[in-house]
């Protein structure tokens, strides 16, 4: 058998075939990308637009691992640094009963014993049984059902936090998963001072249209871009050991505001408004004390009838200072300042018949109740003349019946004052034809009706005359201090250089001197030889309020009066303002009251009352840069040392028991106060011995803290008022 070779076989490829396959592979990754593509595009449009809302809604809900800093609030402070409105850390104290290692043995054990604490510690909210009551009960549920936020108290301080540390089950551990015991830290605004100025400081709140907190009215709000600060952001980040909030943009705190208010003014001012109020049954009453050099708002109340009280109360309410209301007489110290600079009114001697009624072109008459048959133009203001100021002033206006309001705007009448008060207003003078209906429109504006003003600007005007013509511009802000500590000071600044010539005021002012102490004077009741006032009564009518709304459904300002037409029957608002020292003007003051009733329904009787008795206390207290001297008549006999005494009886038997003295006689009711003789104030508390001392007619120092150690002259001493007594005070 013949072997034989196979042969061999080549594997060789062709090259056609090799080109295909790799064609193919990549028509297959091609294909892949095309149809990777497509779905990317779809998924896009499903992404931006078919789905847009849901992730948006999704992208906002991140925005939650980001955080607001609320900025801490600027301060308020009154002009000598006292604090009015800060920022104040209090605490809220919870429970929770989730917590992963809450000791519910020992908790339900001392229940009994917590309960009657937490009632000693907080007292008035509950007695020790509803707290047993309400603590168990917060542990019947399932654990996993318990709340974790039970709350014990809100808004308490730090100390108060500490004692519950140390209450029963608190104390037994520092371990809070073992007590559940949570504290949350909130910064509340706090007003040291209380209701003092209230409406002029303002409050803070949230707001409709944003839940920050804000100013809602007064300072507050006038300035709350300034006070609020500038918001910053913390953003939670992922850092190696975890993820936790970085200060992104750190917040700006708000400015420190320094006010013009001084604080004795202030509460001199609310005391003499607040009883004059009570006695008059009055609805409200605002008043206002302006520095006269400067504009500086040193005092400011408003206070309005509480209708919740079943007690004569008055609080502070809407600030009625910046509101404009028909102002009656005062008016025209403004018609005379026109009728002077513009010289109509001069010579000032020049007669005027006037008798008791004057029908203006043949309409309504005009009345007068207090002026004789004839008048000289400077004793207009004393008897408070309508018919007189009708006479003067119509002959001049009644072809060209705006431009009575013109003068005035030359004045600045009409500028906005920008005092930093919210809802300021400006005078409202209708503007008027020249037919009969303007011209008695006029006719009644010259002496204070048909035009609406509000008590600053009338206030400011006053200040003007005072200031010997001046117009210096009304201020509630003194200066403002950045967050970095850099003061800024606001100048004092002027609406009209000057509104009247030096000779005119002198004029006008003498004029205003005549109203309290000429002989046809409509406030010769406050005639006083300690401090000597000028000013004007004013006594108007209230008018029936237009309700309409003042704008129509597509937000434009409807042109309606105030005014409905008539007047209330028998209801009157009153006015005096004016100024005081007069041969020094230091101080600028006006005071309206809103329906007083008999026996206080004359101005003098009740705003004159107030301004003038705030005024002798400004001068008792030394504010009037006076010094007011004693010479002794007589001496009394002195008197053993007073550990503590009151007028009130009941004040004095109740330290007296709690101090466990029995028969000792450390404690006792001063002697009577007898006329033309210093009272005994030893041992009475600061408050309890200006209200005697000062309402005997004495002019009041003292230095020192606590109660009334030693006083001088001393008690018994015949003194006549105005005297000054000197107290020494000591806190021991």
């Amino acid at each position: 058998m013949q072997g034989h070779s196979s042969p061999r076989r080549t594997n060789t490829e062709n090259p056609g075939s090799r080109n295909r396959h790799v064609v193919g592979r990549f028509s297959i990754i091609f294909a892949i990308t095309i149809v990777m593509a497509i779905a990317i595009s779809v998924m896009l449009v499903r992404t931006t637009v078919v789905n847009a809302s849901a992730w948006n809604a999704m992208g906002a809900s991140t925005l939650r691992d980001s955080n607001i800093i609320v900025p801490k609030r600027g301060e308020i402070l009154a002009a000598d640094g006292s604090i009015l409105a800060t920022n104040l850390y209090y605490f809220n104290v919870m429970i929770d009963f989730r917590a992963s290692r809450f000791d519910i043995v020992a908790y339900d054990s001392t229940i009994p014993e917590l309960s009657g604490a937490l009632a000693r510690l907080i007292p008035g909210k509950r007695d020790s049984l509803a707290w047993e009551k309400r603590l168990r009960k917060a542990i019947e549920k399932p654990k996993s059902k318990r709340t974790r936020n039970f709350v014990i108290v809100k808004g308490v301080p730090e100390e108060t936090v500490n004692k519950i540390k140390q209450l029963p089950f608190f104390k037994l551990t520092t371990n809070c998963n073992r007590t559940g015991l949570k504290v949350d830290k909130v910064m509340k605004r706090s007003y040291p001072f209380g209701q003092m100025a209230r409406m002029s400081i303002g409050r803070v709140g949230q707001l409709d249209t944003c839940p920050d907190v804000h100013g809602r009215s007064g300072l507050e709000r006038a300035l709350d871009t300034l006070l609020y600060g500038i918001p910053g952001l913390e953003r939670k980040k992922l850092f190696t050991r975890g993820a936790r909030y970085a200060v992104e943009r750190p917040a700006v705190d708000g400015y420190d505001v320094t006010t013009t208010i001084d604080i004795t003014m202030q509460d001199i001012l609310e005391a003499e408004l607040g009883e004059m109020l009570i006695a008059a049954r009055a609805d409200w009453g605002t008043a206002m004390i302006m520095e006269v050099a400067t504009g500086d708002i040193k005092a400011m109340s408003n206070l309005e009838r509480d209708s919740t009280s079943a007690k004569p109360r008055y609080i502070e309410a809407l600030n009625r200072a910046v509101q404009a209301y028909e102002p009656g007489s005062v008016m025209k110290v403004m018609t005379m300042a026109v009728a002077l600079e513009k010289g109509f009114g001069k010579p000032i001697s020049r007669h005027f018949d006037i008798g008791h009624s004057y029908a203006y072109l043949g309409r309504r008459p005009i009345s007068d109740t207090h002026s004789p048959a004839s008048l000289p133009i400077d004793r207009f203001l004393e008897y408070s003349s309508n018919i007189g100021m009708v006479k003067m002033a119509m002959p001049k206006y009644e072809n060209n019946t705006n431009l009575f309001r013109e003068h005035l705007a030359e004045m600045g009448f009409f500028d906005k004052l920008n005092t930093g008060i919210a809802r300021e207003r400006i005078p409202y003078f209708p503007r008027l034809k020249n037919n009969v209906g303007g011209r008695l429109t006029l006719s009644r504006i010259v002496f204070g009706y048909s035009t609406m003003i509000p008590p600053l600007y009338t206030c400011a005007f006053y200040n003007a005359v005072a200031n010997d013509g001046r117009f210096v511009r009304p201020r509630l802000v003194k200066s403002l201090r950045s967050p970095d500590g850099r003061d800024s000071a606001i100048d004092v600044s002027y609406v009209r250089e000057r509104i009247m010539s030096s000779e005119n005021a002198a004029i006008l002012r003498r004029m205003m001197r005549g109203v309290v102490w000429e002989q046809g004077g409509t406030a010769k009741s406050l005639k006083s030889d300690i401090v000597e006032i000028a000013g004007k009564t004013g006594t108007c009518k209230i008018a029936r309020e237009d309700k309409r709304p003042r704008y129509d459904a597509q937000g434009n300002k409807l042109k309606l009066t105030p005014f409905q037409g008539g007047y209330l029957e028998g209801r009157y608002r009153v006015t005096f303002c004016g100024f005081f020292p007069y041969e020094n003007p230091k101080y600028t003051c006006i005071v309206v009251i809103n329906d007083p009733k008999l026996p206080y329904r004359g101005p003098a009787l009740s705003s004159g009352t107030v301004l003038k008795n705030v005024a002798l206390k400004l001068y008792a207290r030394g504010m009037l840069e006076e010094d007011p001297e004693f010479a002794a008549e007589g001496k009394a006999e002195g008197g053993g040392p007073t550990v503590y005494s009151s007028f009130n009886a009941r004040r004095n038997a109740t330290l007296h028991a709690d101090l466990r003295l029995a028969d000792a006689k450390a404690i006792r009711r001063p002697a009577d106060r007898v006329d033309g003789c210093v009272p005994d104030v030893r041992g009475v508390g600061l408050r309890e011995a200006l209200a005697h001392l000062e309402g005997a007619g004495y002019a009041v120092s003292f230095q020192g803290i606590g109660y009334v150690a030693s006083q001088k002259p001393e008690a018994g001493t015949k003194a006549g008022p105005g005297t000054k007594v000197s107290l020494v005070l000591q806190h021991d």
